[in-house]
């Protein structure tokens, strides 16, 4: 009788390592894409307000922004990304059933402060991992990261189908599914492999250092604005089309729409981002944002609302792909998983809190009109993108603690 073990490295032969990785990402997603559009209108079934959801949206990010960097940190010392991420996996399925038990504003806020605890960590590990396969094995990051995109597509059409059907409340039940099964998915991730030449772990200054390199902090601030400007999408869409009259499955279909623009990005990726380069694919992002969000504050119609969602892959999709270019480019590999944690930090933590803040304020007095907001958070992103593009010259950063420091 084969032990879990022996399933597990028989599961992974059969896959290969773009398989193990695009299997995790599809799970993962699932999560993404179910918690995206119905969370909040689940913690609104379950009484919690807008004002107590803009909270617990921007407080949750505040987390994140501790426990992504720390966690970062040690799989990088340790050089035990693997190890973390099936763990952090773990206690993301413990904390997703502690909030379908939560009954008042502050046990939700608790169980969301444990949700982005546990799972702070796991896409910058997910990004780490993968980025090592690609340099080590060659394999296409985008065909692999598409995957995640396509579950996050069927997540966000089956769940509007099923909240049609059954209700908001079978949301939370998808959510504990999801994440038991990227639990059960981490156990097939590969082991990064060694580090060509011994070294020491990674000190704390060492990585630190990261943080005091300007083209570093001017890129953090570029493409954070690029994802932080997804605020009022993220946390107020659905609920703002819902009082414009579009339906669940259509909302479902709206977010969709988006994500197949997304995957498509993905898809081409190989035949044109080597040649673009990262800084104008951030660029792109940056510059169909300005306009995305400035229409969106019109509160246009669903014949244009859905053609709009396909600048989706603009915004989220090169945006992404430029800042994972970049930091394959200009980050050393030993300080990778701290990087990854700092971009997620600032895009999905501080950023992300300031903006959701901001965004939640604009939304009770303007409505749709809280989109122009996100316009302008754009707009100064491109201006910072200027800046990094006069500084940056395509190289490694000299950090310490890696193979480059002290080179010229």
């Amino acid at each position: 009788m084969l032990t879990g073990v022996a399933v597990v490295e028989v599961i992974r032969g059969r896959l290969g390592l773009a398989g193990c990785l695009s299997v995790f990402y599809g799970c993962l997603f699932i999560i993404y894409g179910v918690a995206m559009p119905y969370l909040n209108p689940w913690l609104a079934s379950r009484g919690v307000s807008v004002a107590e959801i803009a909270i617990i949206a921007s407080v949750t990010p505040l987390v994140r922004m501790v426990a992504g960097p720390v966690f970062g940190f040690l799989a990088d010392r340790r050089h035990a990304h693997r190890r973390y991420l099936i763990w952090l996996s773990w206690f993301s399925f413990a904390a997703w059933v502690s909030l379908a038990q939560a009954s008042t504003f502050w046990m939700f806020l608790l169980a969301q402060m444990l949700i982005a605890v546990t799972g702070a960590a796991l896409m910058p590990l997910a990004e780490t991992m993968a980025s090592a396969v690609v340099r080590s094995h060659g394999i296409d990051y985008g065909r692999v990261r598409s995957w995640g995109s396509v579950t996050f597509l069927a997540a966000s059409l089956i769940c509007g189908w099923l909240v049609d059907w059954r209700g908001i409340s079978v949301t939370i039940f998808v959510l504990i599914l999801a994440a038991l099964l990227t639990a059960l998915s981490a156990l097939l991730l590969p082991p990064l492999p060694a580090p060509s030449t011994e070294r020491k772990p990674l000190r704390l200054a060492e990585a630190l250092s990261l943080v005091r390199q300007p083209v570093f902090l001017i890129f953090l601030a570029a493409s954070g604005l690029a994802h932080s400007a997804h605020a009022t999408l993220n946390v107020f869409s659905t609920l703002h089309w819902q009082t414009l009259g579009i339906s669940n499955a259509w909302c479902g279909a709206l977010w969709a729409i988006g994500i197949v623009a997304e995957i498509g990005v993905f898809w081409a990726a190989p035949k044109f981002a080597r040649h673009i380069g990262p800084l104008h694919l951030l660029g792109a992002g940056l510059a169909a944002a300005v306009l995305r969000w400035t229409v969106m504050g019109f509160d246009p119609p669903l014949v244009l609302l859905a053609p709009l969602q396909t600048l989706h892959g603009l915004t989220y999709g090169a945006a992404h792909l430029g800042a994972i270019q970049f930091m394959a480019q200009a980050i050393p590999p030993s300080h990778a998983g701290t990087g990854q944690s700092l971009y997620a930090l600032v895009g999905g933590g501080l950023a992300a809190a300031i903006a959701t803040q901001a965004s939640g304020a604009a939304y009770l007095a303007f409505g749709g009109g809280a989109y122009w907001l996100m316009a302008v958070l754009a707009f100064v992103g491109l201006l910072a993108l200027g800046v990094l593009a006069r500084q940056w010259q395509g190289s490694l950063l000299s950090v310490a603690g890696s193979p480059t420091a002290g080179r010229e």
